[in-house]
């Protein structure tokens, strides 16, 4: 069942029949807590462009599992773990597609095997959706992400036009986990520190309270652990009466939980 859903999902977003199965041409840590795997061959032939920041299954092979045996379980035999992933970028000139990866240790599959990933390695691929932002036209821009979220919120903001203005504020780890992006300089970026993503944390809401709000019409791309964005969400509906249709808000994970747990929680809430 959870396969059928994917190759539906996959039809629909790129006209393939299943899931793409991709090769590791180069993995290493961008960050101490953040690793960049770069796929690249044939695999990826007809893969859409403009999908930055679209979201993604990832299909994980077991350990030391064959790549036909892989191949075999993707066709019909018992589905691998999956996890959801954002697309960070897409280069169509050299062929070659980069997802970064939080590392969580060896406790989670898709944080193992992203440890472990060298030239050859490989995984499954269905997706990717459309990008979360597609049109800039605001006045200003609020971006807010967690570890988990950097790479839909660079891609927004690598993706704006270069006189945009607004604000970004990223949570991370360590100052030694702040990345270089390509945002425009009207962008005021805050970098957070908050070592331990296990516990609770207000810092992001409460920078976002104490802004000076622009005037004007402001565009989100928020997203990160539920909790936050929970209340993020309430502060911009209620608080400011920002429009739904200018907010990309979204959890991508809850503390305490594994995805499907977190899934199956979005879902109950509707």
């Amino acid at each position: 069942m959870a396969l059928t859903k994917i190759k539906d999902a996959v039809r629909q977003a790129v006209g393939r029949s299943g899931p793409r199965v991709l090769r590791v041409n180069e993995a290493f840590h961008l960050t101490p807590h953040m690793i960049r795997v770069i796929f690249a061959g044939p695999e990826l032939e007809g893969f859409p462009e403009g999908r930055d920041g679209g979201n993604c299954k990832l299909l994980l092979p077991d350990a030391n599992e064959t790549l036909s045996a892989f191949k075999l379980r993707l066709s019909g035999g018992p589905a691998p773990v999956k996890r959801t992933y954002t697309v960070r970028s897409y280069d169509a000139e050299k062929g070659e597609l980069a997802i970064d990866f939080v590392d969580h240790g060896d406790t989670g599959p898709a944080s193992r095997w992203a440890r472990a990933a060298k030239p050859g390695s490989f995984l499954g691929f269905a997706g990717p959706s459309t990008s979360k932002v597609t049109s800039f036209d605001a006045d200003w821009y609020l971006v807010a992400a967690d570890p988990s979220a950097i790479p839909v919120a660079a891609a927004a903001l690598e993706a704006m036009p270069r006189d945009a203005k607004g604000v970004a504020i990223f949570e991370v780890p360590s100052i030694e986990d702040k990345q270089d992006i390509d945002m425009p300089s009207g962008i005021e970026a805050h970098w957070l520190i908050h070592p331990d993503p296990s516990v609770a944390s207000s810092a992001q809401e409460e920078l976002i309270r104490g802004l000076d709000w622009n005037q004007g019409r402001v565009q989100t791309c928020i997203a990160g652990e539920s909790g936050v964005i929970k209340s993020l969400r309430a502060f911009l509906a209620l608080e400011k009466e920002v429009p739904r249709a200018d907010t990309y808000i979204s959890g991508y994970w809850k503390i305490g939980l594994v995805e499907d747990e977190h899934q199956q929680m979005k879902r109950a809430e509707g």
